[in-house]
């Protein structure tokens, strides 16, 4: 994970986490690394790249997601410890 940044964002409903996805990866150099269901309808997608391209894909996707559903949360870790790859196969390792 040297030199990237990890975005996350959370949504009430995967249609709305879809098309939040969507927009991330048409307004950024991102690449999406997964999604988890987090339960209760709620889920998150995790993207990777340069600091500034994960901020940039990460509000797009807030802005996308907020037209059809709730956001329930988005994240940004500029520079993340390596040992959070072992959290998940859907981290970036």
């Amino acid at each position: 994970m040297a030199n990237k940044a990890i975005g996350m964002i959370e949504t009430k409903g995967f249609v709305a986490l879809f098309s939040g996805c969507d927009a991330a990866l048409k307004a950024a150099d991102v690449s999406m690394t997964g999604w988890e269901s987090v339960g209760s309808g709620m889920v998150t997608a995790i993207f990777e790249g340069d600091v500034a391209s994960v901020k940039a894909g990460i509000e797009a996707a807030a802005e996308a997601a907020k037209t059809i559903g709730e956001v329930v949360s988005v994240e940004v870790i500029a520079r993340p410890h390596e040992d959070l790859g072992k959290m998940g196969s859907f981290l970036p390792s």
